[in-house]
């Protein structure tokens, strides 16, 4: 089986320092979570930015200084800028941090229903222009897909042209508004994409980890952090992000997979050195 590459998501663009006192907001809490995230296990880092106070944004200034000090205590690590932003910013506002050109960037394949009135919208010609912005820029979009309609999507799209290889699936499970996050979900997105594509696995909230064990025994990747979950077990928060990817590890041992280096993620995504 192929060595299992861990992502860490390490804040998101809505959990709080109230929700876990962990989560970083500053371009230096952000590196120190990296640091940590990636001495446990990860391989690469999903990364959002905020303001100070926590708010979201997608200012290339933001992400640039917090690369850059990420970049000085994991010098190899693969920094995957999220261009999903929050609901309500524009597609140029949150493309931004393509132009400090990362290895990886995410894609949204599709739109959800957050609750209430909250929609994040990706219609078709967003997710091509999108992925044209991208693809020029030489970056490997991971493919973030909240049910089986935006694999769907994904595939339409690569059968044009539009989405090229290497893909690389996110299935983000148990969001309000995506698909569900039992077994059989994950198995009918497994079997719905092609056999030369990788795949990561990001359950939310109590789903983590029973997602993460389904994604190593089947031989996918998994994506674990603050941003999807902020509780160890029931009752019990993460002390950091490192906590989630060393439980991570735990569970990959117990399945004899190996964890992916940078380098061997680099490998198995197909990402140039």
């Amino acid at each position: 089986m192929e060595k299992l590459i861990i992502t860490c998501a390490i804040s998101g663009a809505e959990v709080t320092k109230e929700d876990n006192s962990f989560v970083p907001y500053t371009p230096k809490e952000m590196a120190i979570e990296a640091y940590f995230a990636c001495q446990a296990g990860a391989s690469v880092i999903h990364l959002h930015v905020r303001e100070d106070d926590g708010t979201p944004t997608q200012d290339v200034a933001r992400f640039e200084e917090t690369i850059k000090q990420i970049r000085k205590l994991c010098p190899d690590v693969i920094i995957q800028p999220s261009t999903g932003g929050a609901v309500g910013m524009s597609n140029d506002e949150r493309l931004q941090p393509i132009n400090l050109v990362p290895e990886m960037c995410t894609l949204d394949c599709g739109s959800v229903n957050f609750g209430n009135d909250e929609v994040f919208i990706n219609t078709e010609n967003d997710i091509i222009y999108f992925a044209e912005k991208i693809y020029e820029k030489n970056i490997l979009p991971e493919l973030e897909c909240f049910g089986k309609m935006h694999v769907d999507q994904v595939l339409r799209l690569y059968k044009k042209g539009i989405i090229k290889d290497h893909l690389h699936f996110s299935f983000v499970l148990g969001m309000v508004g995506g698909q569900a996050a039992q077994e059989r979900d994950f198995v009918f997105l497994k079997e719905s994409i092609p056999e030369h594509a990788t795949y990561s696995v990001a359950g939310i909230g109590r789903h983590e980890f029973p997602l993460a064990e389904l994604a190593i025994k089947h031989g996918g990747h998994v994506r674990v952090g603050l941003e999807d979950n902020i509780y160890l077990e029931k009752g019990v928060k993460a002390k950091g992000n490192a906590d989630l990817v060393q439980k991570v590890v735990k569970i990959a041992n117990l399945y004899k997979r190996e964890i992916a280096t940078p380098k061997d993620a680099r490998k198995i995504l197909k990402i140039k050195e």
